[in-house]
């Protein structure tokens, strides 16, 4: 019974041996998770920055010399920890104009995705481009705690 409990007392000591002489490094891994979190965290928009993300959208279609036909934000879809905003686009223009304004769109320092996105040709030669805009945002702390609140009633 003592040699059982000495084999124990053993294999536990070297359990918790290696997770000691690995503890640094995962305080390491830990730190450099929060990091990246923290810099996602800024490519998400506060409610107070939607407006401008909104003009920066619209700026780089006008920028490429893109004519919108429709440019309408769509209801928030709101999520666990964010809430996302589809917004309905239609632009006309040429075709390099477009592909730069998605380009545009891409290495805005938010975070915005080109969904469902179709193309077409007009009689004059440009083309039409239809897609949901989809861009995210932070849920500020009372949308968090409603969300909770929603979740415990399920």
């Amino acid at each position: 019974a003592e040699q059982a409990k000495e084999v124990k007392l053993r294999t536990d000591y070297q359990a918790k041996l290696a997770k000691a002489v690995n503890l640094e490094v995962l305080k390491k891994q830990r730190e450099q998770v929060l990091q990246y979190v923290t810099q996602l965290e800024k490519q998400l928009p506060s409610k107070a920055e939607m407006d401008a993300l909104l003009s920066d959208i619209n700026q780089a279609g006008l920028g490429r010399s893109l004519q919108f036909e429709l440019f309408r934000p769509g209801a928030v879809v709101v999520r666990d920890y964010y809430a996302e905003l589809p917004i309905a686009i239609r632009v006309t223009g040429k075709y390099h104009d477009m592909g730069a304004f998605a380009s545009d769109i891409a290495n805005l320092s938010r975070i915005v995705t080109l969904n469902n996105l179709t193309v077409s040709p007009k009689p004059d030669g440009n083309l039409v481009m239809e897609a949901t805009a989809k861009t995210f945002r932070y849920l500020d702390t009372e949308e968090i705690q409603a969300q909770r609140k929603a979740g415990a009633k399920k």
